[in-house]
């Protein structure tokens, strides 16, 4: 089985009472109790994915990007377990007319958006996947759209198992954003066995709500889903992001 997250961390803010140094000893403690083999981030700030790859244990590793080039900007980090996985070949492309171009948009989008995807082979059963990693517009529909239409068209081009991660700002079942995506994937929550009850992923740190919008998914393909969760974890009543972390146990 392979431990899958997907978490919108939450950029680090400084404003209180969620700064990220009042936020950070309840992510730590999540991702320490979980222990994921591979995490699918979103938002996070490079000091930020720097005390979180600190906070992990020594084998674990990240590969990722600033969306305006090098450390600048939020990340689609994937942090991974070295033990368990191991990376053969990795890219980032940004969702614009221009995918190559650092920083580019070209949809509608204010905002700087991307993805970034990892080639893995399972130590365990020697079979390579890819994660694919991604957060899509807040504000432009359209950017959404086009930005689907190209993540359909990576994948479909990958002869391997996929496996998506993201906040995709869109509701599952809803939006054409995820219609578009589960042409050809599969939505865990929907393939798995349901281990947790279901609440929209965002809450802004406000009460949970029951069967509210999924807007961050694990989306598959060539695997099995054993089962999905959304991790409602507080420490001390302190949630580590604005966002609920999703999950997914898989099998090849």
């Amino acid at each position: 089985m392979l431990s899958v997250m997907s978490f919108n961390l939450r950029y680090a803010s400084t404003a209180e009472p969620n700064s990220w140094a009042a936020r950070r000893p309840a992510m730590a403690q999540l991702l320490l109790t979980e222990l994921p083999a591979v995490l699918g981030t979103q938002e996070g700030l490079y000091g930020q994915l720097l005390d979180i790859a600190h906070d992990l244990p020594d084998h674990y590793d990240w590969i990722g990007l600033g969306r305006a080039g090098g450390s600048h900007d939020e990340f689609m980090a994937v942090f991974f377990d070295t033990l368990r996985v191991q990376p053969l070949e990795f890219d980032h492309r940004w969702l614009s007319a221009t995918p190559n171009v650092v920083g580019s948009t070209s949809w509608g989008n204010r905002v700087i958006r991307m993805v970034t995807w990892i080639r893995f082979a399972d130590r365990a059963t020697g079979t390579q996947f890819v994660v694919v990693n991604t957060h899509f517009d807040h504000e432009s529909e359209n950017a959404r759209v086009r930005s689907a239409e190209y993540v359909r068209d990576l994948v479909s081009g990958l002869t391997l198992p996929v496996v998506l991660t993201g906040d995709f700002n869109a509701a599952a079942g809803a939006s054409q954003t995820y219609s578009i995506l589960t042409g050809g994937l599969a939505d865990s929550w929907l393939a798995g066995r349901q281990t947790t009850p279901a609440y929209g992923t965002f809450h802004g740190y406000g009460p949970l709500v029951p069967n509210g919008p999924r807007i961050d998914w694990i989306l598959t393909r060539g695997v099995t889903v054993e089962s999905a969760a959304i991790n409602t974890y507080r420490r001390d009543g302190q949630y580590p992001s604005d966002h609920l972390p999703v999950q997914a146990l898989l099998r090849f």
